[in-house]
């Protein structure tokens, strides 16, 4: 039998143990549970991502930036990724994330908002045009990065206006609602110029020829208003290539500049910029031969238009040319599609250049499409008119040079180029390679800059006796953009009083036909010269047209009212017998033959005219007016231009003598050195001018650079005139001087075409000249253009 106490005894102890054994069961159960939480943890999923510290931007937006999202995997990679995206976003100033369990904690702040923009200190450049170079703007997110790269800019912006010690220092002003005003407080600096341009390394050409070559200058007090003397990297770079051009052009063709230099003095406020350069051996010309594949054109037709010759010095730009002159031939013979390359062979044992021209067909190319673009106020079909190929027409270089010279000879445009898809073409490239043989269509575009045509034009005159000359015309030649010419011309000299209105249609009905008309009063004080006033009121209508190549027709008809007035009682009887009204009524033409390489401004060619006058159909004057005129242009050498040019004009009455309204009058402008009326036919008793019914002039000049002034557009030109004016067509000449003999004078002149428009001065001696003919010295005239 069992004690009571035993039992209690093994009771307690089974107690004990089933409670230790289910105490170690729910530990058991708690560790594990514990493990696989961890384990969940750390290869969980994304529960919630929650945005703090945001005011403008939505947690939304925030949430897009980031590159993990909910449902993705958690990860250290994958929180950086999102890290760095919103910081790339440039619209927080700072970012961190945190995990919170199963959700991801975003805390940003955000970059403030500018409110306003300003400039400080800036008095050479103006606010608009540094707006320009800047990125940042109101309303826009601050970053001190971006603030950065806009102070490079402007830094960089003064540094292309010579100003390389100007410092830019942002100050931020905070105010309400996370918005900031930045100030850029600008010290502006001294203009750094070029002090100083040096050369090492040329023995062919002097330090003074090679600066008259490049476009940057060194500083001189004469070149206010250009801004060459201020340093430019870019200028520099253009410099080099100048450079190779000039030696190339000279023979040296193993020339290159080995460095451009620039360093800046220590006080930041000059430059010294040098050249060190390899000249090369000379070379000359070898043997020149011309290949085609043309059939029908073997290649003796072409060697006239080659400008090299065997035995002369190298000079690149004349083989330029002699593509030029082949492209132009080849196409004026009916190849449109041609292509011209020189080959060139050097030997530099012989120091010569072989050069061999192959004129081969190249591919066939169409025209697709002709764009004209950067015209403001210039309408589109201004420009097509005057374009000698049109959409779906072959390729043709010859006629696309005809195009671009006629283009620039409207006067509307300061720049003129002309590119196709195959690249620029301009007066050294066109008539090039052709197009890939893959691409058969090409576009043609017309890129212009425009430039003033409204003229606004003064001139004044000083003679030997102090009379002031002077007129006023206002002029726009391309009124509304549509090419028309309207001209208002007012005279307010002391001899004249003249006011004349025109207007030109230079294309009629669609037409190559240029329509107008003309008004006009004058009142001319003619006491000085003659000793009578002269009137004249009427109109004249005109159209020009083209009546071949290079030759051009005006046909004319005109309605004129003259009168002699206010003859003095001492004045001549010839003048005395002239007293009265009288109307003309007359028809016209002329014809000019134009075969200059610039209208504007020629350097080659010449160009002719011929006209006759009939009147006599109506009114109660009938006379037969011939005029004639030659002018030929030679290019001396690179910068200098000769000009030859002669001008003869003949009158006859029919059945009556020639009026002293119709006379002509010598001098002046139209022979310098010689008073207006100062040359010709002369009552010895009054020393009245009677006029005469035949002269000629002859001029001879030449044009010329002056130097460092040729880069403001300043040039000179000596030239002599020689001429006569001879029978006044009297009754009785036995008592009027008139010996028809040649005067002859000479002088220098100078042209300046100033940004106000062109001024011009001219110092004439009369070197031959009858005692009864009134001279001049002196002679200046000046315009503006607006």
């Amino acid at each position: 039998m069992t004690e009571p106490g035993g039992i209690i005894s093994r009771i307690a102890n089974t107690f004990v143990a089933a409670l230790f054994v289910v105490t170690l069961g729910v530990s058991g159960v708690l560790v594990t549970d514990h493990e696989a939480l961890a384990q969940s943890a750390a290869n969980g999923v994304v529960a919630a991502i929650e945005v703090e510290g945001n005011q403008r931007i939505e947690a939304d937006t925030v949430r897009a930036y980031m590159t993990i999202a909910i449902g993705h995997p958690i990860s250290n990679d994958a929180v950086n990724r999102s890290l760095k995206a919103l910081y790339a976003t440039g619209l927080f100033a700072d970012v961190t994330i945190r995990r919170a369990g199963q959700s991801i904690v975003v805390n940003v702040v955000e970059n403030p908002i500018i409110n306003l923009m300003a400039f400080e200190g800036n008095k050479r450049i103006d606010d608009d045009e540094l707006e320009t170079e800047i990125q940042l703007r109101p309303r826009t997110v601050f970053t001190q990065s971006r603030v950065q790269a806009d102070v490079q800019r402007i830094v960089q912006r003064y540094r292309r206006s010579g100003r390389f010690a100007a410092s830019v220092e942002p100050k931020v002003i905070q105010r309400g609602q996370n918005r900031v005003d930045l100030v850029f407080e600008i010290s502006e600096g001294s203009l750094t110029e070029i002090r100083k341009i040096d050369f090492i390394g040329n023995q062919s050409f002097t330090d003074g020829q090679l600066k008259s070559e490049i476009a940057t200058k060194e500083a001189r007090w004469y070149r206010f208003l250009s801004s060459n003397d201020k340093y430019d990297p870019d200028r520099l770079t253009f410099d080099r290539e100048l450079l190779r051009r000039h030696y190339m052009s000279k023979g040296f063709a193993d020339f290159r500049v080995v460095t451009a230099v620039a360093e800046l003095s220590r006080d930041r406020k000059d430059f010294f910029v040098t050249f060190t350069l390899d000249e090369g051996e000379l070379y000359k010309f070898g043997k020149v031969n011309v290949e085609t594949e043309l059939e029908d054109l073997g290649p003796d037709r072409f060697y006239g238009f080659l400008k090299t010759a065997s035995n002369d010095i190298y000079n690149s730009n004349l083989v330029e040319e002699s593509i030029q002159d082949l492209t132009f031939e080849v196409g004026r013979l009916g190849y449109a599609f041609v292509d011209i390359r020189p080959i060139a062979k050097r030997n530099r044992e012989e120091r010569t250049i072989d050069v061999t021209y192959q004129i081969r067909e190249g591919p066939r190319v169409y025209i697709d499409r002709i764009d004209i673009v950067n015209n403001v106020r210039t309408l589109d079909k201004v420009v097509r008119r005057e374009f000698q190929l049109a959409e779906g027409d072959a390729f043709n270089t010859a006629k696309l040079r005809k195009s671009r010279r006629n283009i620039r000879a409207l006067g509307y445009f300061d720049k003129v180029e002309i590119k196709d898809d195959r690249g620029l073409l301009d007066d050294k490239t066109l008539g090039g390679a052709g197009a890939s043989p893959a691409n058969d269509r090409t576009v043609i575009t017309v890129d212009v800059k425009e430039k003033s045509t409204g003229e606004l034009s003064f001139g004044a005159g000083f003679s030997t006796q102090e009379k002031i000359i002077g007129d006023i015309s206002l002029s726009e030649r391309n009124l509304l953009g549509r090419g028309q010419i309207l001209r208002l011309g007012l005279n307010l000299s002391s001899a004249r009083q003249r006011v004349d209105l025109s207007f030109t249609e230079p294309y009629f009905l669609e037409r190559d036909l240029a329509a107008g008309f003309d008004l006009f009063n004058t009142q001319r004080d003619l006491q000085s010269q003659s000793s009578y006033d002269e009137g004249s009121t009427g109109t004249v209508l005109r159209a020009t047209f083209p009546i071949a190549k290079n030759l051009r027709q005006s046909v004319r008809y005109t309605l004129r009212q003259d009168t002699v007035e206010n003859v003095g009682s001492d004045a001549s009887r010839f003048i005395r017998s002239q007293e009265g009204v009288r109307l003309t009524s007359s028809v016209g033409y002329n014809l000019a033959y134009d075969l200059r390489d610039d209208v504007l401004l020629p350097t080659d060619g010449y160009v002719a005219r011929f006209g006759q006058e009939l009147a006599g159909l109506g009114g109660n004057v009938r006379y037969l007016r011939t005029n004639a005129s030659v002018s030929w242009y030679y290019p001396i050498s690179e910068s200098f231009v000769g000009n030859l040019s002669y001008d003869f004009g003949n009158i006859f009455g029919l059945g009556e003598n020639v009026r002293l309204s119709d006379r002509y009058f010598l001098g002046g402008s139209s022979f310098r050195g010689f008073k207006v009326a100062g040359v010709g036919p002369r009552d010895p008793a009054t020393s009245d001018a009677l006029g005469g019914t035949i002269y000629y002039v002859g001029r001879g000049s030449v044009r010329f650079p002056l130097g460092p002034f040729d880069e403001f557009g300043v040039s000179g030109d000596v030239f002599t005139e020689f001429g006569s004016l001879a029978r006044p067509d009297l009754d009785d000449t036995s008592s009027v001087n008139d010996t028809g003999a040649t005067r002859l004078s000479m002088g220098v002149g100078i042209l300046w075409r100033s940004p106000m428009g062109p001024i011009r001065m001219d110092f004439t001696e009369a070197i031959v000249k009858e005692n009864f003919d009134e001279t001049e010295f002196f002679r200046f005239s000046f315009g503006t253009r607006f």
